[in-house]
C-alpha cells in the first residue's frame, strides 16, 4: 500500500492520455478479473483491446493525475460506473475514492438518483472497497461484458448507492 495520501488533481481524458489508460487498464483488469472471469472474456482482452476501448471512450473517461502523470480513470455510462481502475503503485492512496466520487457525481449530474456497478466474486479487493464507500452488495446476476463474437456471460455481483438528490 502506497502512504501518498495527496489529494489527486481530477479531469476529463484527453487523447494524449489514452496510452496511459489503457496500461493501467490491462494490468488492472487482469489483476482483478484473471482467474475470475470464464476463460472466453479473458481471450477477448488481449492487450491492444485495452488501446482500443481506451480510445473509443476518452469523452467518457475521467483521470486523476498526481505529479503529472495519469494515476487512474473511471468510466461512466449512464447510471453506471462502467469502469474504475488505478495504477498499482497509487492503490490504497486517495485515488480510487476520488474517483468514484468522481463517477457518482456525474452519474448524479446525468439525473440518475441510483448508481451502479458490477464486479466478479472473485475480487475481492474491489468488492471491500466499495464496501467501504458506501455501496451496498445487492447479490448476484449475470453481466454481459462485450467479447470478440458477442456478449460473455459472466457471474458478477451488483453494487449500488443511492445518489443525492434535487
Amino acid at each position: 500500500m502506497n502512504s501518498d495520501t495527496h489529494a489527486p488533481e481530477l479531469r476529463p481524458a484527453r487523447p494524449d492520455d489514452v496510452e496511459a489508460v489503457a496500461d493501467i487498464w490491462y494490468r488492472g483488469w487482469g489483476d482483478g478479473h484473471r482467474g475470475n472471469v470464464p476463460d472466453a472474456l479473458v481471450a477477448a482482452r488481449p492487450r491492444d483491446s485495452f488501446d482500443e476501448r481506451a480510445t473509443q471512450r476518452v469523452e467518457d473517461t475521467v483521470v486523476a493525475v498526481l505529479g503529472g502523470q495519469v494515476a487512474g480513470f473511471v468510466m461512466v455510462d449512464g447510471d453506471e460506473v462502467e469502469q474504475v481502475y488505478v495504477d498499482a503503485a497509487h492503490r490504497g492512496t486517495a485515488v480510487a475514492p476520488a474517483l468514484l466520487s468522481a463517477a457518482e457525481d456525474l452519474v448524479a449530474t446525468a439525473g440518475h438518483r441510483r448508481a451502479w456497478l458490477a464486479v466478479v466474486p472473485g475480487n475481492s479487493r474491489a468488492r471491500r472497497f466499495y464496501s467501504r464507500q458506501g455501496w451496498r452488495d445487492e447479490g448476484v446476476f449475470d453481466h454481459h461484458a462485450p467479447g470478440r463474437d458477442g456478449p460473455v456471460l459472466v457471474p458478477a455481483h451488483r453494487y449500488v448507492k443511492d445518489l443525492p438528490g434535487e
